[in-house]
């Protein structure tokens, strides 16, 4: 739209910038003039509007962008010539204005965004507890949760106050409402008797994995978000990386509604803590990317508005998860200590049944640490023996027991179970 007195300026801009265009006359009496009508390939859209609002028009008017399936322009090959150096370096992102119209349609609306949330956080759980990894991948398809966490750091790095309270708020909707269906799906499949009575979900390998997170899921999370921001700059399908952020959030979700269901502190936290550093890393990835890669406000004097309000998201956003890789890092200590002291007590063990009599073999070893959080000491070892008949158990347990607790160096329960083998 061109507003009186700008035609002249317009057209010699898109003189200038070799565009081939069509300006029609405004005829409906307002403040514009003319209407002036050009294709161009997505790496020009930024600049050539750029110089456009170097003469003045600004956001005021209407642009319209739209996916060309063919362009009838001499100048057109010329010109995606001209800018294909400038997409292979930029990575072909899309313009500000394209930018922040896909973040806007990718907010949902709420009861459609709840909706796909309570089922695929339902799908997720029973997955869980069926051990069923392709179940839980279909749960992560179908979940929505990829528009939030991208409009929010897009309404930040472009001052757009309503985008981002928008995202936030359906971020934090999303995950109450998942871990909500969650909690309700698995304790009603615990109170129907669907599960056998008795049954402990942390048996399950789905379960167990988000009982002890370590600091390698602020890798999962953060790529999520970088590939999630990348997808919206550079007007690629957002669908197959929506899976990929959902990876981070549904299953640990549901796995904090089977621990209230099921009354496991230790998932409850666990699983917790990677929801909550999942959603963290996710908007810190993608705001910082957004803002290393030059989006900023139309106006240059709202940019230090933006700025500021970057700086101080992103302040919050990094100590959060600082203070929750505390945690994460003493889960990953405690996981190392945790296999150490197993490979020193089966080597331990080993080596002394070998000298006790070469017959003797390690069968089974099993080591139990108690408490909920790391640091936790080794509180039992359970040691499975093959022996020949007539072997002495008394003496065994007692030689195994000064061994071992000189491997651990603290006072550890040993249970030494001989079994009789019979070689032939």
């Amino acid at each position: 739209m061109i507003p009186a007195g700008k035609r002249a300026a317009v057209i010699r801009a898109l003189d200038d910038e070799g565009v081939d265009y069509v300006v029609t006359d405004e005829t409906s009496g307002r403040e514009y003039t003319a209407v002036a009508t050009f294709p161009l390939p997505t790496a020009a859209v930024e600049p050539v509007l750029e110089r456009l609002r170097e003469e003045g028009i600004d956001e005021s008017t209407y642009t319209v962008i739209v996916a060309a399936e063919t362009v009838i322009s001499r100048r057109f090959e010329a010109l995606e010539d001209e800018y294909a150096e400038d997409a292979d370096h930029a990575g072909n992102y899309i313009s500000r204005e394209e930018l922040q119209a896909k973040a806007e349609d990718l907010l949902s609306g709420l009861r459609t965004y709840v909706l796909m949330t309570v089922i695929s956080a339902v799908i997720a759980t029973a997955g869980l507890l069926l051990d069923s990894p392709a179940t839980v991948v279909g749960s992560m398809v179908i979940a929505p949760l990829i528009g939030p966490a991208l409009s929010a750091a897009v309404g930040t790095v472009i001052d757009d106050e309503e985008i981002f309270r928008r995202g936030v708020r359906m971020q934090v909707i999303g995950v109450v409402v998942a871990i909500a269906a969650a909690t309700l799906f698995a304790f009603a499949i615990r109170s129907l008797a669907l599960v056998p009575p008795g049954i402990d979900p942390l048996e399950f390998a789905e379960v167990s994995e988000r009982l002890a997170p370590n600091v390698l899921i602020l890798v999962v999370a953060i790529g999520a978000g970088i590939a999630g921001i990348v997808s919206l700059m550079t007007g690629v399908s957002e669908a197959i990386v929506g899976v990929m952020i959902a990876v981070a959030l549904i299953p640990p979700a549901a796995a904090v509604g089977i621990g209230i269901a099921f009354q496991i502190p230790r998932l409850l936290l666990g699983a917790g803590v990677i929801v909550a550093v999942n959603v963290l890393s996710i908007n810190l990835s993608a705001l910082v990317m957004l803002w290393y890669e030059g989006y900023r406000p139309q106006r240059w004097f709202r940019e230090d508005d933006a700025r500021s309000a970057f700086v101080k998201r992103v302040a919050i956003l990094a100590v959060a998860i600082a203070v929750l890789s505390v945690f994460l890092g003493g889960v990953t200590y405690d996981t190392y200590v945790a296999s150490t002291t197993e490979a020193d007590i089966r080597t331990a063990v080993g080596d002394e049944l070998e000298s006790m009599d070469s017959e003797m073999e390690l069968i089974e070893l099993d080591v139990d640490r108690g408490g909920t959080l790391p640091p936790r000491n080794t509180e039992r070892v359970v040691v499975t023996v093959g022996a020949p008949p007539n072997t002495n158990a008394e003496v065994v347990a007692l030689v195994l027991d000064r061994r071992i607790e000189m491997v651990v160096d603290e006072d550890v329960r040993i249970e030494v179970r001989l079994v009789e083998v019979s070689r032939a």
